[in-house]
Parts: C-alpha cells; structure tokens; sequence
C-alpha cells in the first residue's frame, strides 16, 4: 500500500467520520425541531381546546340561562282577571262606533227613516225592560236574571230580519228577540220567577221556549229546519248560542248535520267575549266564524254593536238558505257590559278598563249620532220615546209582582199527554206530603 493510499483512507474516514456527524447532528436538530413543532402544535391545540371549551362553556350557560328564562316565564302565570287582547277584527260594519254610516261591497242595505228609528227604538225599549228585569232580580222579585246589555244591536238587528214564517231557537238571554217576534216582555219573567216553565206558547210567535242547557238548541233547530226542507218549505230557522255553547259537542254536531243535509239554518253566535269568567282566546285558535269551513259551510264576521250590519248580514244568511244553498255561520262580534247572570260578579276575572273601551262602541248611542246627524230623529222623538220607555218599566214591575203563585200540584199535569202510572204515585205522594203541613200546604 503507498503512501497516497493510505491518506487517502485517512482522509475517507475522517469525512466519512464527519458526515456520520453532521447526519447525527441534522437528525438530532430535525427530531428536536419535530419534537419542538409537536409540542408546539400541542400546545397551540390545548391552548385552542381550552379556548373553544371556554366559548362552548359560556354559550352553554347563556343557552341554558335564555332556557331558564324562557321556561320562567312560561311557568309564570297569568292573572286572574287576564283579558282578551284589545284588537280590531276584520268584520262587516255599516255604522262606525262614531255614528259614520260606511259601505260594504257585498253586505249593504237601505233602510227609510222610518225603519231607522224603529231599530231604535226597539234597542231602546228592550234595554230598559233588561235593567228592569235586573232591578226586579235584586229586589228578590226574580230567581235569576241573564242581562243583554251591550247586545241589543245583534239581536235586534238579526231579530229584524227574519220573515214571520221563519223559526226562532234562543238560548236564555235572547230578550231582544223575543220582542222582534212579538212576545210579551213579561211573559219572559215568569220562568224566572218560578212561577211557569216558559210563559209563552212557541207555535204563536214561532219562538222556541229559552233553552239553559247549552247549545242544545242548535241540534233542534237543526231537526227543524231538515224537516222544512222535506215539506218543501221556503222558510228558515235562526239557531243563536254563544261563544261558549260553541265548545259544545251539540253545535259541532249540528254543524254536521246541517253541512251534510244542506239544511236551511242560520247559526248565529254572539261573541260577547266572554264564557261566563272564560275569555273566548281559551277556547279557541281561530275567529269563531272560521270554524264553519271546517264543516263545508260559509262563515261571517260582524260588528254585533252595528244593528244595520246585523240585520243586513243576517237577512242575507236566511235568504241563501230559503235558496237551498244551506246553513251559515254568523259570529256577531260584541260584548256583554254586564254580568253573566245576576249570579256572577265580573269585577273578579276582568278589568274595568275593557268595559270602558267597549262602552264607546255601544250600539244604541252609535245609532242615536247618526239619526241626529242625518235629521232623521228630533227631540220630540226621543221625548216620546223616553216616556214609553218609563210606561214600560211601569207595566213590568206591576205584572211580575201581580204573578200568581201556580198550584204545587199543576207540574204533573204535562209530564206525559196521555197521563202516566209511575206519574200518577208520584203525585200522590207529593200530594201526601203537603197535607202533612199545618194550613195543608208546604211554603
């Protein structure tokens, strides 16, 4: 081996010795800059994991504290007095609260001045006898009494529409009507005097007896007007209940069967917002007129403050059924200003305020401004008006304390037509138990 060889082994190993040191050394940098990026990206991850779990924390907790909230107020509860909602239905209106005589393009009517003051005159005639009726109760003259003040433009002016051989099916607070058909105000106390089962004979006036039960009277009206329709009648029945008999299984049941038999009734509801302490938004989702298209049959909203209105929508309802062309829904949109019954305090479950709100819609002063405007009515008018007003007042208070008491006896005399056996020991016993008093006769 020559010298040359051996340096230049020499001189290999020595380069060889320091690529091996330079490689360690580049794999040392690179495992230590690795190690350092790894640490690096592990702490930037940590670092972004624990800021992303503060923020998810965080919004965690304002979730759950806008759940707390919500569900707060959701368990918060409503007062006792809650009401309904202060709003403005969309509804048939002829005359505005002010008095302003306004068109409708599919309801409208033309009425003389004649025919104006008439409508005033029964609103005015029929309040009175209610307040008397009223004033009666609290004296302990009558057992109960259902006012309708506030209505007598829904049920005047519905009442005013219908033809004499049209049939009435009332509720228990249809007074207005009761009077368009030409019954006895008086004859309507005697069922709450206790001193009849009615007072009036429904054939005469094709008035029905007042119906408590509630809505049942929509399955009979209903059953008439099928039977009109088999006679060949062109008549029609008016069926009125409230907005809450319209809960009821009977009105959805004659909703039935008046849809599927295309019979000629008119339903009318006035919606005096009220079931006795029930606001009528707990009874319903949609505007109680709506509900007849669930049935197959039309429904309208009215201003039930506007008689013109009233009596305009619903002579058109009666007409479309003496036509064949089936029932309709009628919602007159009022209220009831005084107590359910005389049994009721309304102080406990509404505000003053909404009565007041809805006095400055009352349907008898809404008439009075525009027969004045219009110079259809002078003082003289109102004059005599108000002096019959008083004789009537005058005549109520006599008939209704001049009653006679009927004899115990008498309320077996029309159980059955024919008479009955199981009728017949029953009176007997009753009979028994009277003689056993003192005088002969209970108190």
């Amino acid at each position: 081996m020559t010298v040359e060889s051996t340096a230049a082994r020499k001189a290999t190993r020595s380069s060889g010795t320091k690529r091996t040191a330079s490689a360690s050394t580049g794999a040392g940098a690179s495992t230590a800059k690795k190690t350092a990026s790894a640490a690096g990206a592990g702490a930037a991850k940590k670092a972004a994991s624990a800021s992303t779990s503060t923020s998810a924390s965080k919004s965690a907790a304002s979730k759950s504290a806008a759940k707390k909230t919500t569900r707060a107020k959701a368990r918060t509860p409503k007062p006792s007095q809650a009401s309904p909602q202060p709003h403005e239905p969309e509804l048939v209106q002829l005359l505005t609260p002010e008095g302003e005589r306004v068109r409708h393009p599919e309801y409208d009517i033309d009425l003389s001045a004649d025919e104006l003051r008439g409508l005033y005159r029964d609103m005015v005639l029929t309040r009175r006898f209610d307040a008397e009726a009223t004033a009666l109760q609290r004296q302990g003259e009558l057992g109960l009494w259902a006012s309708l003040l506030g209505q007598e433009a829904a049920q005047i002016g519905s009442g005013r529409a219908l033809r004499d051989d049209d049939y009435v099916f009332p509720t228990y607070r249809e007074h207005g009507v009761a009077w368009c058909r030409g019954v006895d105000p008086t004859n309507l106390l005697g069922m709450f005097r206790g001193v009849n089962n009615g007072g009036w004979d429904p054939s005469t006036n094709n008035f029905h007896l007042y119906t408590i039960v509630l809505g049942s009277q929509t399955l009979h009206a209903t059953g008439y007007a099928m039977g009109i329709t088999k006679d060949g009648a062109d008549s029609a029945v008016l069926a009125y209940f409230g907005d809450g008999a319209s809960s009821q299984g009977d009105v959805n049941e004659s909703f039935v069967f008046s849809s599927v038999y295309n019979a000629p009734v008119v339903f009318f509801c006035q919606n005096n917002q009220w079931a006795i302490s029930e606001p009528t938004e707990k009874q319903t989702r949609v505007p109680l007129y709506q509900r007849a298209r669930g049935f197959g049959f039309p429904g309208i909203r009215v201003d039930g403050n506007d008689v013109l209105a009233c009596l305009a929508v619903t002579r058109a309802a009666l007409e479309r059924a003496r036509r064949g062309e089936g029932p309709t829904l009628v919602e007159a949109f009022t209220y009831r200003m005084a107590a359910h019954t005389t049994s009721d305090d309304p102080t406990r479950y509404r505000r003053d305020t909404e009565r007041e709100a809805w006095e400055a819609k009352d349907p008898i002063q809404r008439l009075k401004t525009y027969l004045e405007r219009e110079g259809h009515a002078d003082a003289a008018f109102f004059e005599e008006l108000e002096q019959e007003s008083e004789a009537l007042g005058k005549r109520v208070r006599e008939v209704v304390r001049g009653m006679p008491v009927p004899d115990h006896m008498s309320m077996f005399d029309t159980v059955y037509a024919d008479g009955h056996a199981l009728v017949d020991e029953e009176r007997a016993q009753f009979a028994a138990y009277q003689a056993s008093f003192e005088g002969g006769e209970a108190e």
